[in-house]
């Protein structure tokens, strides 16, 4: 090999050695967070229920717990946490002020890296 091409090999080395060490991925972008993911809605989606009726979702390991907030019509609705396998079971009732049509039960928590998780689930409310 030639010594000009010795040098860029080097030169290219160097560089990708220096990203890698300020944590850059292959893709040249910064590493992404863990979102807090929520599964296993209950009642499911678009169910009919009836105000003051239990609700539960799992809250992925990543959830720091005392991040999570639950609103349903803009109204903080209270939960209870247990640690469940890897993660949370994040529990509840629906407000007794519910009357008819439906509700979106909203789902907020942020995960260890200061990343936002978002979701939630919809539920028809019986008159």
């Amino acid at each position: 090999m030639k010594l000009p091409n010795a040098l860029w090999v080097l030169a290219s080395l160097a560089i990708h050695s220096t990203a890698w060490a300020y944590g850059m991925d292959s893709g040249g972008g910064a590493k992404a967070c863990a979102k807090p993911k929520f599964s296993e809605f209950k009642p499911e989606d678009n169910a009919r229920v009836a105000a003051k009726s239990p609700f539960s979702f799992l809250a992925s390991a990543e959830t720091w717990p005392k991040s999570l907030k639950v609103t349903i019509k803009d109204q903080p609705v209270p939960i209870t946490i247990t640690p469940k396998n890897s993660g949370f079971l994040v529990t509840g009732k629906l407000p007794d002020t519910l009357k008819g049509g439906y509700a979106r039960i909203n789902i907020t928590a942020e995960g260890a890296d200061k990343c936002t998780g978002n979701d939630g689930w919809l539920i028809k409310i019986a008159e």
